[in-house]
């Protein structure tokens, strides 16, 4: 979020009382309605003199000349900003931590912290683990499937599983690929993936011309992509019937292309990126999103991204109408974040 404009203490309280108010009713606010909250102590008159002040200052708009006031993305924002420091309730956090415990993989944490986001802010709950070149090997196992054909799994300390088929150039026995395997596993164990293709193409290199045959097949390994790359991103989200139910006051055709959109997980996984950028810890609110993509500009998100053992990186969000109950979808980010990272490796 940009830096916060200047507002008196009045004004910011008028406004926050009014993106409440239509938070809550999804109607525009009458300055009659403000007046009537106790803690502002003010007349009709007043009230109406504030929002006219904000609505020259962007942060509200007048939809018809007779209707009351409707918050923009910029009092939204402020609203949102407002809201985003406050502490995590640490019983929450206990609870949220409990029920993930009980998940043993990294699939079923991701599953389940989805889940979760979407039952506690009602709206559309993402839980991503995205693989970095710093994960750190556990153990390889080379399976000769026929011929030329290998199967590598690749199983890495932050307990994510990754296969690949490959194709050789020429014949290897399982016996050879047990050796392989072996010599792998007792040199680089505990390595991160990124150093042990660098270390095997500088062992590789240093060796003499005469190759032996066991040196043979590595190098076609190597060649072929062993230990190559990471692992997919484990990505999982719920809570799209939440969106359903909401007026998003669009033509049908544009609400097809909005939900479409929503569907493609390549796109959302690159608004993860986009919006969720270092510092990592740090709770993100982006209100609106047709910058980035026209069709998501009736959509605000919430998120925090969150560095994670074993070199994955997680990223936790929320997406919701920019009617949204922030304060609800705050917590719930804030929440499902902390829990996540006080779980054990």
């Amino acid at each position: 979020m940009s830096d916060a404009p200047v507002l008196s203490a009045r004004a910011e309280q008028i406004l926050q009382s009014v993106v409440r108010a239509y938070i809550d009713g999804g109607e525009p606010v009458a300055s009659q309605d403000i007046s009537r909250l106790r803690r502002h102590h003010l007349s009709p008159a007043s009230v109406r003199n504030v929002m006219a002040e904000l609505a020259d200052q962007g942060f509200l708009h007048q939809p018809h000349t007779s209707a009351g006031r409707v918050p923009t993305t910029k009092a939204y924002a402020l609203y949102a900003r407002a809201l985003a420091g406050r502490r995590p309730a640490m019983n929450e956090v206990g609870r949220i931590r409990e029920e993930l415990s009980h998940s043993q993989t990294v699939e079923e944490r991701v599953e389940r912290s989805s889940q979760m986001l979407t039952g506690l802010s009602n709206g559309l709950g993402i839980a991503a683990a995205i693989p970095t070149s710093s994960q750190i090997l556990d153990q390889v196992e080379l399976i000769l499937i026929g011929g030329t054909r290998v199967l590598m799994i690749v199983a890495t300390q932050d307990k994510m599983i990754r296969d690949q088929l490959m194709t050789l150039d020429e014949p290897v026995t399982q016996d050879e690929l047990t050796t392989i395997r072996n010599y792998l596993n007792a040199n680089f164990t505990g390595w991160r993936l990124a150093d042990i293709r660098s270390e095997l193409r500088s062992r590789l290199d240093q060796t003499s011309a005469a190759y032996d045959a066991l040196l043979r097949k590595l190098i076609l390994l190597y060649d072929k992509g062993l230990l190559e790359g990471t692992h997919p991103p484990e990505f999982h989200m719920e809570g799209a019937a939440n969106l359903v139910s909401f007026d998003f006051q669009l033509t049908r055709e544009r609400l097809r292309e909005m939900f479409r959109t929503l569907e493609e997980k390549k796109r959302i996984l690159q608004l993860l990126d986009r919006f969720l950028e270092p510092p990592l810890g740090e709770v993100v609110v982006q209100i609106g999103m047709a910058d980035e993509d026209p069709n998501l500009g009736p959509l605000s998100l919430i998120g925090i991204s969150l560095r994670m053992p074993g070199g994955l990186t997680g990223k936790f969000a929320v997406i919701g109408p920019m009617r949204m109950d922030y304060e609800r979808a705050l917590a719930a980010v804030r929440h499902v974040g902390q829990a996540y990272l006080s779980l054990p490796c």
